[in-house]
C-alpha cells in the first residue's frame, strides 16, 4: 500500500474512533470536505501544516498516520502506545522542570 492511501486509511479510522464527520473534521482543520474526502481517499496528501492540524485535531502523534498495521488499530493498542508515549514525553518534562528549578515544590490539591 502506498503512503497516500495508508495516510487516508489511517485520518478515516481515527477521525471515526474520535466520532466526527468528515464535516466536523473539516472545520476543525479549516479545510473543505471535499479536500478532507480525497485525503482519506488517498487521492491527495498533506501539507506538514495540515499533518499536524489532523493528529492534533484526533489526538494523536503524527506518525500514527504511517503506520500499515492491522494490530495498530486495535483500540486498545492505539491507547497503551498513545499512553506510553505520553507518559515518556511527562517524565522527561518533570526531569528538565526538576532540574531547571530544583527549589520547586509539587503544587497540592489542598
Amino acid at each position: 500500500m502506498d503512503v497516500k492511501t495508508t495516510f487516508g486509511k489511517n485520518l478515516k479510522l481515527y477521525r471515526k474512533a474520535k466520532k466526527l464527520s468528515q464535516g466536523q473534521l473539516s472545520e476543525k482543520v479549516d479545510i473543505s470536505v471535499k479536500h478532507l474526502s480525497a485525503l482519506e481517499r488517498g487521492v491527495a496528501f498533506v501539507s506538514a501544516d495540515l499533518l499536524e492540524k489532523l493528529a492534533s485535531s484526533v489526538e494523536i502523534p503524527v506518525f500514527c498516520f504511517f503506520v500499515d498495521d492491522k494490530k495498530v488499530f486495535n483500540n486498545d493498542t492505539i491507547v497503551k502506545t498513545v499512553d506510553k508515549i505520553i507518559e515518556k514525553h511527562l517524565s522527561q518534562a518533570i526531569n528538565e522542570f526538576t532540574l531547571t528549578f530544583p527549589q520547586a515544590r509539587p503544587i497540592s490539591d489542598t
